[in-house]
């Protein structure tokens, strides 16, 4: 394939040669994406490149990530579905970037159908209600209260009535 044709002339080539060798200096390198896959509700350690500064979660109602010591960091899956991960230097220089999928639950799960209500349950190894997404409101919001009130009698901390 020829990039120069016609009446262009010799001087135009070389003017071409010296755009595209210049445009490898302005054009950031191509950083490699990793895939990583995480349950919602779970998290995962991730060793962070040296000298990150910065994350950016694409959506952060999909997954969450927080710096720990030592260079780690923890990456929670919040919601189903896909998003991406940028770690960034001081300078703004993309160092990491990996794309995170997030899927449902690892464990038995039994989902029950009322007509257009659902409940879920996580049967390790008796079935018990579980809190996720798409549960209906109620289910959900009741599960949810139930185990806060489980969390705060844990803690010793006196319930207000």
């Amino acid at each position: 394939m020829a990039l120069i044709s016609g009446r262009r002339g010799p001087a135009f080539g070389r003017g071409l040669a010296i755009a595209l060798g210049l445009s490898a200096f302005i054009v950031p390198a191509k950083v490699v994406a990793a895939e990583i896959e995480i349950a919602i509700d779970e998290a995962k350690l991730v060793k962070l490149p040296e000298r990150a500064a910065t994350l950016v979660i694409g959506n952060p109602l999909i997954a969450d990530a927080s710096v720990q010591s030592g260079g780690l960091m923890v990456i929670t899956g919040k919601g189903y579905g896909a998003t991406n991960l940028i770690a960034l230097d001081h300078s703004g220089a993309v160092l990491m970037e990996h794309f995170i999928q997030v899927h449902g639950p690892r464990d038995d799960v039994v989902v029950v159908y009322r007509g257009v209500f659902r409940q879920t349950y996580s049967c390790v190894p008796e079935c018990q209600p579980r809190i996720t997404l798409g549960d209906s409101k109620t289910y959900f919001e009741d599960t949810l209260a139930g185990t806060a009130a489980r969390n705060t009698q844990a803690q010793g901390v006196p319930t207000s009535k």
